[in-house]
């Protein structure tokens, strides 16, 4: 009896904290613009350094340096979890630590840009 009560709550336990976990989603080109269409709250954000950002960058993308340090995490925390989130930077390393870093800070739904602007150059406003 108290093995399959350990079980159940231990089940209970992995299946409740599965719901909450989220993965980063890695999205090529042709896909973001789909999927953008059908997500009405998104944010487009990029996390370069602000001369990177000067030199291209995403229409209506909010930049927020992943290097800031403190200022980066204060802006990530003001942001509304409950929106979806296409991350980019210039190749798709830093927005990949940006989007782990906005999962474990609850964020639902973010996605990195594969490749970054590299991959996106199609895509920039100067």
């Amino acid at each position: 009896m108290y093995k399959t009560v350990v079980v159940i709550l231990t089940l209970t336990a992995c299946l409740s904290s599965a719901k909450k976990q989220t993965q980063m989603n890695e999205l090529a080109p042709d896909a973001w613009a789909e999927l953008q269409e059908q997500i009405l709250e998104s944010v487009i954000l990029d996390v370069r350094t602000e001369e990177e950002f000067e030199s291209g960058y995403i229409k209506g993308a909010l930049n927020m340096d992943i290097h800031g340090g403190a200022d980066f995490l204060s802006s990530i925390d003001a942001l509304d979890k409950s929106k979806s989130y296409f991350v980019y930077c210039r190749s798709g390393a830093r927005s990949a630590q940006a989007c782990q870093l906005m999962i474990q800070k609850g964020f639902i739904a973010v996605y990195n840009l594969d490749g970054g602007v590299l991959n996106w150059h199609r895509n920039l406003e100067k």
